[in-house]
């Protein structure tokens, strides 16, 4: 059979719960990774890894792993279960180097011994040409290792060991009369993997070599020392590889996990549970905290003022009223003003098209932030972000104040290009403007026509000539257009003055708005980013374990 036609005999697929919880995990810690310690979040994924390595094998098998010490009747226990003498026996050495696979039923096995990684010359099909007839078919399934001994003198095989038990479904722990309490196996497995007892079993061998009416007294002394290693659930069998008492209990224990398909899910569930909650200890479980535009004001008015928001406001209204009262006021007064400087051009702020290269390579001339201004926004960050982080555990409120601070060194540069390349809207005066100056120029044509006519009129008179000068309600015209034209158009600016300041107003509060949203969007990329990117970690990482959890 093919991979992918056993691939739709998996045994979790995208919607079930124990693949969600895998992938909740996975989630988790990929979020909580250069956040939480990476000794912690290492064991996680290597249980995200092994979990969806052995997800995608086969469902249909299920892996029995036989661990004990040198002497204990592993290697026979595994040989009356086989019913064949397929495991080397030893007693007073370690004989079992490699582990050993017995397999019944060989549809998806391969794959998955494979990645148990057993070498094929160490595994047997049972319903091979070793088949006696005698074997029970409800044994289909079952994947059986025989282990290497854990108390060896070989380093080898203690990394076997421990790599075998992090991938076997089910554990089941051999142990002898003679050394049922030593601190080996209970110090090194037993008491460590108590949050396993579902999948783990115990069988005391060689019950046959005690005294009968001694038998329930060490079973009972055997069941006190697994309940004081936190094991007071876990199957206990005593048996006798050699006579075979025992064994068809052993056997029939074996049988129902494999029939019930549950040990591999349950293996997993716990591996998810434990590590999940060695997580959530360090992790934490308040609710992500959301950031609100509330929580942003202190931090953007802090930052506008840092970056001269206020000045430039005030040199747009200034200069918009400068620039139309040039435009609305006597052309002679307005020619006087030109010899103040522009507030805006003072800041290298909207110097027309001829100025855009020069601003693109120049830096805006607003004063540097001063320690004062530097010091507030200091402040309202590490405000936010400590009550942002309040009620997060100590290595997620690490993260966040650090994440709120790690671009402030960038502020400065961003801010005097938001500002300088922000549309201040002062290029162009409004259009009433231009009415008012064509007509302070007729009023000015009118002032000097009158005043020449009246040169004119002065010469004339001294030449002793008769020459008459119109008049308009007994006033001479060239007085009245020189007196008009004057008077009318100082009269005239004086009453655009009103306009000309609300005019000023109204696009200085507009340049604040555009200085602002750009500001902000500076704040945004520097500051709440960053920020956000450590809450959205930390929401992904709560809401993952809590899917881990089931």
């Amino acid at each position: 059979m093919t991979s992918l036609l056993e691939g739709a005999k998996k045994l979790v697929t995208r919607g079930t719960d124990i693949g969600v919880r895998v992938k909740g995990l996975d989630a988790a810690v990929g979020a909580a990774r250069g956040r939480l310690d990476d000794a912690l979040l290492d064991p996680a994924a290597e249980v995200v890894t092994r979990a969806s390595e052995r997800l995608r094998l086969s469902a249909d098998h299920t892996v029995v792993a036989l661990g004990g010490a040198t002497g204990s009747g592993k290697s026979s226990t595994f040989n009356a279960l086989v019913g064949l003498d397929l495991a080397s026996v030893g007693v007073r050495r370690p004989t079992t180097s490699w582990a050993t696979a017995c397999t019944w039923g060989t549809d998806g096995a391969g794959e998955l011994l494979e990645w148990l990684g057993i070498p094929p010359r160490h595994q047997v099909v049972r319903d091979s040409m070793l088949d006696t007839g005698r074997e029970a078919k409800d044994m289909n399934g079952l994947v059986l290792l025989d282990m290497p001994d854990h108390d060896s003198t070989e380093v080898s095989h203690h990394l076997e060991v421990d790599r075998l038990v992090r991938l076997a479904d089910l554990l089941i722990w051999v142990l002898d009369p003679q050394k049922y309490a030593d601190a080996a196996i209970h110090d090194g497995f037993l008491r460590p993997l108590a949050a396993h007892q579902g999948v783990m079993m115990v069988v005391l061998n060689h019950i046959d070599e005690v005294a009968e009416d001694r038998r329930d007294g060490m079973v009972a002394d055997l069941r006190r020392l697994l309940d004081a290693d936190g094991l007071q659930g876990i199957t206990l069998i005593a048996v006798s590889a050699r006579e075979g008492i025992g064994i068809d209990e052993l056997r029939r224990a074996i049988t129902k996990r494999v029939a019930d398909k549950a040990a591999t899910k349950a293996r997993i569930s716990t591996n998810l549970t434990e590590v999940t909650a060695s997580l959530s200890a360090v992790s934490g479980t308040a609710p992500a905290p959301q950031v609100t535009d509330r929580d942003q004001v202190e931090v953007r008015d802090a930052i506008a003022d840092a970056a001269g928001v206020p000045i430039v406001v005030d040199a747009v209204q200034r200069a918009s009223l400068i620039r139309a009262q040039r435009a609305t006021g006597w052309p002679v007064t307005s020619w006087l003003s030109r010899l103040r400087r522009d507030p805006l051009k003072k800041l290298n702020l909207d110097l027309g098209a001829s100025g855009k290269d020069l601003l693109a390579s120049a830096r805006v001339a607003l004063p540097d932030a001063n320690q004062v201004q530097h010091a507030r926004v200091d402040s309202a960050v590490r405000q936010l972000s400590d009550r942002l982080s309040a009620d997060l555990s100590r290595p997620w409120a690490t993260a966040v104040r650090r994440a709120s601070t790690s671009r402030l060194a960038e502020l400065d540069d961003r801010l005097d290009r938001a500002v300088g390349s922000t549309d201040l809207g002062v290029s162009r005066i409004p259009l009433w403007t231009r009415a008012v100056r064509g007509i302070q120029w007729l009023l000015l044509l009118a002032a000097v026509a009158g005043g020449l006519w009246l040169v004119a009129l002065a010469a004339v008179d001294f030449l002793k000539l008769d020459v008459p000068s119109p008049e308009l309600a007994d006033i001479p015209v060239p007085t009245l257009l020189l007196a008009g034209g004057v008077g009318l158009g100082l009269l005239l600016s004086a009453a655009c003055h009103a306009l000309v300041s609300r005019s000023a107003k109204r696009r200085a509060h507009q340049a604040d708005v555009r200085l602002r949203k750009a500001v902000d969007e500076v704040t945004e990329e520097l500051v709440v980013g960053p920020l956000r990117v450590e809450l959205d970690a930390y929401r992904t990482t709560v809401e993952g374990l809590k899917t881990a959890r089931g």
